[in-house]
């Protein structure tokens, strides 16, 4: 999908994941896996800030994200939450960081919408320290069979909705980015992964 056209449909889902943030509907699964965060941290692919009421306090948060709308939302509730966040507009497929930036590097639903997902992981391997952790939050495929099948016929009319992909691999690209997977759990019919990792060392 072209680029501008997907950073539109983000924009003007703005004010829903606005809403999302505000309701925190999926707490029992970004607060144990956000909570664990310490230091610097990068988060990709922000959206509206949905993560920002589960952040320890005194960490330094980098938060990306493509659409300005988005970036909007996420700047109040930086505001609402009190914490000390920089934020900056670009494509997290063609950003740039100097390597082991980060303490902490945060995705939630994000690993849907890339074109090159192994070339986003590869730049967070970069960008994180050596000691430092990568905390995911995916959706992706399911190991369950029937559930898989729908996922595959869905996808096509989700991506041209939505604009991500219902059936990546998630836990087959972390295999092949070498990431050091510490810690895994799998939810709501084996479709929403939480990753604990480590850096390819």
């Amino acid at each position: 999908m072209n680029k501008d056209k997907l950073i539109h449909k983000f924009d003007k889902q703005a004010r829903v994941y606005d809403r999302r943030r505000k309701n925190v509907s999926d707490r029992k699964w970004r607060e144990p896996l956000v909570s664990c965060a310490y230091g610097k941290v990068l988060e990709i692919s922000v959206g509206a800030g949905a993560n920002f009421p589960f952040y320890p306090k005194g960490v330094e948060v980098t938060a990306v994200d493509f659409s300005h709308e988005m970036l909007l939302s996420a700047q109040r509730g930086a505001a609402e939450y009190r914490l000390n966040v920089e934020f900056i507009r670009a494509d997290v497929e063609s950003l740039s960081f100097e390597p082991n930036t980060f303490d902490t590097i945060v995705s939630t639903l994000s690993f849907c919408g890339y074109e090159n997902p192994l070339v986003v992981l590869a730049s967070l391997n970069k960008w994180c320290k050596p000691d430092g952790q990568i905390l995911l939050m995916e959706h992706g495929v399911s190991s369950k069979p029937m559930v898989r099948h729908m996922q595959n016929l869905m996808n096509p009319m989700f991506r041209r909705m939505v604009g991500c992909h219902l059936n990546r691999d998630t836990m087959g690209m972390l295999q092949h980015a070498g990431l050091s997977v510490e810690r895994e759990e799998h939810h709501w019919m084996d479709m929403i992964h939480l990753i604990w990792a480590r850096p390819k060392k």
